[in-house]
């Protein structure tokens, strides 16, 4: 039941439906439901003097990562697809940007008032179930990353830091399989 719901709402290539219907709804569940402001969850910059320094972090960790991952047979047939910059910017930035609301900014920041820290772990295991069918490889580092996309967003009191790292790693891995 599970694997239906996460492939419904998450499935990169809808044709029939609009990613935008289900970014509506977490506003309006803000919005309407709670009484909040939806700029609370995640979509101001937050503290970007420190989540700055956390995508730098990223960034220098996961090159060499990604390069030693891009080498690895499992992470090559996968991702090795013919890369297109325009797909990739017309529609898996979309996808990543509404991944990173609704885990980081609606679930993440949503629950840091009852759980506290205890939310990054709540919002890393959505996470790590979206990556299933991906190379097991990537699942595992998976839950660190969304970990620390938890933290980083926690921390930073906004979702953008885990959107540009979520969007840096995923680049810089297809175009290292790719080219």
């Amino acid at each position: 039941m599970h694997d239906q719901f996460f492939s419904y709402i998450f499935r990169p290539n809808c044709k029939d439906d609009s990613k935008l219907v289900h970014f509506i709804f977490p506003i309006f569940t803000i919005t309407f439901i709670l009484k909040e402001n939806p700029l609370d969850f995640g979509f101001r910059l937050g503290d970007y003097r420190r989540w700055c320094w956390y995508v730098l972090i990223t960034v220098l960790i996961a090159l060499p990562l990604l390069y030693i991952a891009s080498l690895l047979s499992s992470v090559d047939k996968y991702y090795s697809k013919n890369f297109n910059f325009l797909i990739f910017f017309g529609q898996t930035i979309p996808l990543l940007l509404f991944w990173e609301f609704i885990l980081r900014g609606f679930l993440l920041l949503g629950l840091q008032k009852r759980f506290k820290e205890g939310s990054i772990l709540i919002q890393m295991i959505p996470f790590v179930l979206l990556h299933i069918g991906k190379p097991e490889i990537e699942i595992l580092m998976c839950i660190p990353a969304g970990l620390w996309f938890g933290y980083i967003a926690y921390r930073g009191k906004s979702f953008w830091p885990a959107f540009l790292s979520h969007s840096f790693i995923n680049f810089i891995l297809n175009y290292l399989v790719n080219y």
